[in-house]
């Protein structure tokens, strides 16, 4: 039976501490005083979090608390809130449970009765969508897709239903060795579209490249080597195929353009060997539309 808190104990609080994101001076002075003045502090990788507990001179202990033991742990945490005792859950960077573990442990915990509260601070979608240059007041954060990319071709095209109802700018978190197959993929999927991605915020090598998901493709596919942790942000274009709410004179200009690209494809068909798919990815870059579509749309004009 789950443990239930009594209305007549004097329990601990569980703060959820945002820590920096790669500059240790990104910080909250309420962040760094509740570190000292909890009792336990439970971290993602306490070899990490020692870093910063060193540079700001914080001796609470810490104990590891990440994805595969986070379940191991919910006793031990609410033994602690039952004894009165103060907890801090932090990441190894960020916010916590941004895409990072903890969803078990805070669900546990405030189904047992205890106060969970928030010490705000650095997060890295938000900080690179504040200088990203795309559309804010609407975002859907993704986080990490499938490294499968049967399955991650999959979640691309759930994700473009969902955008087709919206203008919302969509964030996607993505390593280095996959950045460049994920833009690959939403360009299939999605068409170009404008977007940033950020490389290394915060820290000395930070960067930021705008423009249309093709042209910054093309940039990192000219490097040597692509180090650092991505955020990559993906804005809504300017895709009328998309929207099934357009009015007539949306609709005019675009049976316009379909005419137009079955010209294109007709003309391509007739006078090169061109490949299907390569025919159908050089127009959805060319006209910011989904490859599937062209490609379906290529399919039927052979099929006449």
């Amino acid at each position: 039976m789950p443990f239930m808190l009594s209305k007549s104990q004097q329990s601990g609080i569980l703060y959820v501490v945002a820590t920096p994101i790669g500059n240790l001076e990104d910080i909250t002075f309420r962040a760094i005083r509740t570190l000292k003045e909890v009792n336990l502090i439970a971290a993602e990788d306490t070899r990490h979090t020692a870093k910063l507990l060193s540079h700001y001179q914080i001796d609470t202990p810490a104990i590891s608390c990440y994805e595969h033991n986070e379940e191991s742990r919910i006793d031990l945490f609410i033994e602690k809130l039952s004894q009165g005792f103060d907890l801090a859950l932090v990441s190894d960077a960020g916010t916590p449970l941004i895409s990072d573990p903890g969803y078990k442990v805070i669900k546990a915990i405030t189904d047992a009765g205890f106060k969970v509260i928030p010490i705000p601070g650095p997060c890295a979608a938000i900080a690179g969508l504040s200088v990203s240059a795309l559309p804010t007041n609407s975002f859907i954060f993704v986080g990490f897709v499938s490294r499968k990319q049967g399955k991650r071709i999959a979640e691309l095209k759930n994700l473009l239903q969902t955008l087709k109802y919206n203008q919302s700018t969509a964030i996607f978190y993505e390593s280095p060795h996959r950045i460049v197959k994920l833009i690959e993929d939403i360009l299939d999927v999605m068409g170009d579209r404008p977007a940033m991605v950020a490389r290394e915020m915060t820290k000395h090598y930070e960067e930021y490249l705008r423009g249309n998901l093709s042209d910054i493709l093309e940039k990192l596919q000219l490097r040597a080597s692509i180090k650092g942790e991505f955020v990559l942000f993906v804005g809504s274009g300017s895709n009328i195929a998309m929207d099934k709410s357009v009015d007539k004179a949306d609709t005019d200009i675009l049976e316009s353009l379909y005419d137009e690209i079955d010209k294109n494809i007709i003309s391509e068909l007739e006078s090169s060997e061109i490949k299907t798919s390569s025919l159908a990815k050089a127009l959805s870059h060319k006209y910011n539309l989904s490859r599937q579509d062209i490609y379906n749309r290529i399919l039927s004009i052979q099929s006449k």
